[in-house]
């Protein structure tokens, strides 16, 4: 009787006392699987803490992790929330849809709780009694850290002339 955000399914392998557990395959929803897991396979009560960041984050700013495509870079919705913040804009973020009927200072303490409970380590990922106490407060908030899932579109890199540059060869080879 102990929900999980991440899957319900994920909710059945674990017993009522445990914390951890490792799977031999990923299973889960796209979009919501912390990296931890994702990666290495190992679930625990941050990756949760992941997946409540995460639909934080879409109901804020209206947009589906998944499908998120903002203008012409190939950051994820966790990366431009990021950014955003960074930058002191996170308000762009913010649906329009929801016009004027919000409270600026509680859409962007939400915005800053979505992104500590997405950072990269899950040790710098609050509690979820944390979460609680930060989302229910105007306590200092710590400043969180690069996102999991942070992809961020490079500049191409121009060749300088002292640069080499290699030739391609095909060969073609045909049977006997």
């Amino acid at each position: 009787m102990n929900p999980k955000i991440s899957d319900f399914g994920m909710a059945r392998i674990f017993g009522g006392d445990q914390i951890e557990e490792n799977t031999n395959r990923v299973v889960g929803t796209h979009g919501y699987i912390a990296p931890e897991y994702a990666f290495n396979g190992l679930f625990s009560i941050k990756s949760d803490i992941f997946s409540f960041g995460i639909i934080v984050l879409e109901i804020i700013s209206g947009k589906r992790s998944r499908i998120f495509r903002p203008g012409n870079n190939s950051l994820t919705l966790t990366g431009h929330a990021w950014k955003l913040m960074k930058e002191g804009r996170a308000i762009e973020m913010l649906d329009e849809c929801l016009n004027d009927s919000y409270n600026l200072c509680e859409v962007l303490r939400c915005i800053h709780v979505g992104l500590l409970c997405v950072q990269q380590n899950p040790m710098d990922r609050p509690s979820m009694y944390s979460v609680v106490l930060m989302l229910g407060s105007e306590c200092a908030l710590p400043q969180p850290e690069k996102p999991g899932y942070f992809m961020e579109k490079k500049s191409p890199q121009k060749l300088s002339e002292s640069s080499s540059t290699n030739e391609l060869t095909l060969s073609v080879l045909e049977p006997r």
